[in-house]
């Protein structure tokens, strides 16, 4: 461990960092009233006490009232974050980490119609595509005033005890200033290099006035936007050997890309069927270039990646953020020699999906993360060794079979495939998807190392169970498609069958897609690739509305060059056979005119019907009778023991009824965990 370039501590200042793996700023929506409270401080201490050497917080806390929050940010104008900033700050700490946050002025990047209905500003009229709002061109006295918020602000997290601040210039107010392709400007703050970049020295100089030399001060910017006309890589050298020469900052956050869209975004912050680390050599031709302190994250989402960054002399710091969504115990377990054991990322950023539809941050096939109040990363032992029995080797039957084998108990799994994953395995099939196939490796690399039993190729009927004389019974048998409630129903195939292959794409193909996930828009794209003509039509105001945004990103651009139309507000209601082709009647809830396509194949995306025959028949002969305490499940209790003979009976993931993986993954955990 003494060679691991990860392990080595790193000087920044007056600071010892004792690793070289950061988590940068992000904000996980955690906040209550603006503020960082409990959910907030559990989250960032997890990662503190199992070793990452800085922790950055917010992304970004909010420096000024008329930049109101896109999605439930700190406010730090408000004086009150003092006191909950110190209470994080003071746990992590304890723990032996550092702690920053991130400050910004949003400018364009928010909307006019959220907080108090201030007018947005930019340093340029354009709309900003992600938010929508036209903004209102910056006034001198904004800048006064802003500049006064961000030292207000800076003042109050050096009063709460933090080691540094970073500013946000990725798309928000004072990377518009950067960009040629925003700032319309033509004097003082616009146009030539030295005036673009007076904003943020104003600022900068601003904070230093009032938090003094020592204190340290960084930025994070888009070191090349890939926008035309916008800050391009030797631009990027320029602005970062221009904030160096200032001496008013002490390390740069460099990244590339932009955040103005859902298909820029992933080019800064790709995801699954991506490339690891794309920006990696760019940062360190930067290094190389700069000479100063550079912090990176950009899907660095294994160990073996971050070493090499270090070892190469790419970065100073490593930031490996979504990864420690995924695993927060990454450091520990560098330590203790158990990088296998690791959880991986596999890229497929439910995390940030969900913080731009509104929800709180959540990973993909950990239910503990942000839950870290209620839900353990490490379940305890179990005081008495029971006999469990798993139905189903999905991810509900996966999670359930390791949480209970990481109790002590002796864990036996039936499946009727010959092969682990469930629906999963569906997606997997695309390339793109792949990786998420990860998540399965891992629990049966987990369940083997506990000695968890498998029964593949078994169909499990009550017989095979109750032979096993079971204490608890989990089943997790998922479901099968459900047919659409429509006319001529049975002419139609399911997006599974295409998937299975079980049917072959038709060269005029309709999709009714009822579900709006990621089994219908894999289907649209085995039958594109087809070369077939395709039509999606969906009865939403959106395309596939549970993909969401930055996953919807990669099959867009699979599906649009190859002529796809997608088309909301429709519904299927019957289909007929006409000669060898079918018939559809198409209608809408916002008129009474019908519509017809003649195609020859529909397929119907409606989610699955739960394979609840097996837990039917088990019901009566267990002992609680397959009821859940709703109340202690919600609360994170224990259910409680039921006095009597027989077995505990418990129903999870699509067996239950159609949902996605992290609620298959939550449901096995919160009610094994106290098993």
């Amino acid at each position: 461990m003494k060679n691991d370039p990860l392990l080595q501590p790193y000087q920044l200042k007056h600071l010892t960092l004792r690793n070289r793996i950061m988590t940068t700023s992000h904000e996980p929506a955690y906040p209550e009233d603006g503020m960082p409270k409990a959910r907030y401080r559990r989250y960032h201490a997890e990662r503190a006490k199992a070793g990452v050497a800085l922790t950055m917080t917010a992304g970004s806390a909010i420096v000024s009232r008329d930049s109101p929050p896109a999605f439930n940010n700190v406010l730090a104008y408000r004086d009150e974050v003092v006191g909950w900033m110190r209470e994080l700050v003071d746990e992590c700490h304890d723990h032996g980490a550092a702690v920053m946050i991130q400050l910004t002025h949003l400018g364009w990047r928010t909307n006019w119609n959220k907080g108090d209905w201030l007018p947005v500003v930019s340093p340029g009229r354009s709309r900003e595509p992600a938010h929508g709002a036209y903004p209102k061109m910056i006034e001198d006295w904004d800048i006064a005033r802003i500049i006064r918020d961000y030292g207000d602000a800076a003042e109050r997290m050096q009063a709460a005890g933090l080691d540094g601040i970073e500013l946000c210039c990725t798309g928000h107010l004072q990377d518009s200033f950067f960009s040629p392709a925003v700032n319309d400007f033509t004097e003082e703050y616009g146009g030539s290099f030295i005036n673009r970049m007076r904003f943020m020295t104003e600022t900068l100089t601003e904070i230093r006035d009032r938090v003094g030399p020592d204190f340290i001060v960084g930025i994070r910017f888009a070191g090349d936007d890939y926008v035309k006309d916008g800050v391009n890589h030797d631009e990027g050298v320029r602005i970062c050997t221009h904030f160096r020469d200032s001496g008013l900052i002490d390390f740069l956050n460099v990244t590339r890309g932009s955040v103005s869209t859902d298909a820029r975004m992933t080019k800064m912050i790709p995801i699954s069927g991506m490339a690891s680390a794309p920006h990696l050599d760019a940062m360190g031709e930067i290094r190389k270039e700069v000479a100063f302190p550079i912090f990176h994250a950009a899907r660095i989402p294994d160990v073996a990646t971050a070493r090499h960054a270090i070892a190469a002399g790419k970065l100073d710091m490593v930031g490996m953020t979504r990864a420690h969504m995924a695993d927060p115990h990454i450091v520990k377990k560098i330590v203790e020699g158990r990088e296998d054991d690791i959880r991986p990322c596999v890229g497929a950023t439910y995390c940030l999906d969900r913080i731009y539809e509104g929800g709180a941050a959540l990973c993909f096939h950990n239910a503990a993360t942000g839950r870290e109040e209620t839900m353990p990363h490490v379940v305890a032992p179990a005081p008495t060794r029971r006999k469990i029995v798993v139905v189903g080797a999905g991810m509900a039957g996966l999670e359930a079979a390791r949480v209970c084998a990481e109790r002590g108990h002796e864990v036996l799994v039936f499946e009727a495939a010959d092969a682990p994953g469930g629906q999963l395995r569906l997606a997997i099939q695309n390339p793109r998807k792949a990786e998420l196939g990860s998540a399965i490796d891992w629990r049966m690399a987990q369940c083997a190392a506990r000695d968890v039993g498998f029964r593949f190729n078994t169909l499990a009927e009550a017989a095979d169970v109750l032979a096993e004389t079971p204490d608890v019974v989990f089943i997790a048998t998922g479901g099968l498609p459900e047919e659409a409630s429509l006319t001529g129903a049975g002419h139609c195939v399911s997006s599974w069958d295409i998937l299975t292959q079980d049917a072959a794409p038709g060269e005029r193909v309709l999709i009714w897609d009822e579900a709006g996930d990621h089994a219908g828009m894999l289907a649209a794209e085995v039958i594109a690739n087809s070369g077939t003509q395709l039509e999606v039509i969906n009865r939403d105001r959106r395309i596939a509305p549970e993909v969401m945004g930055m996953n919807l990103t990669p099959y867009l651009a699979a599906l649009q060059p190859k002529g796809v139309v997608f088309t909301q507000g429709l519904e299927l209601r019957s289909v007929a056979k006409n000669g060898n082709a079918l018939t559809c009647e198409i209608g809408s809830d916002y008129t009474d005119q019908t519509f017809t396509r003649t195609v020859d194949q529909v397929v119907v995306n409606n989610g699955a019907q739960p394979l609840d025959d097996l837990y039917f028949e088990l019901k009566a002969q267990s002992r609680n009778k397959g009821a859940v305490d709703y109340d202690a499940l919600a609360d994170a209790h224990p259910q409680s023991e039921i006095e009597g003979d027989g077995f505990l009976l418990y129903r999870i993931g699509d067996a239950v009824a159609t949902r996605n993986v992290h609620a298959a993954v939550f449901d096995a955990l919160r009610l094994a965990k106290d098993i």
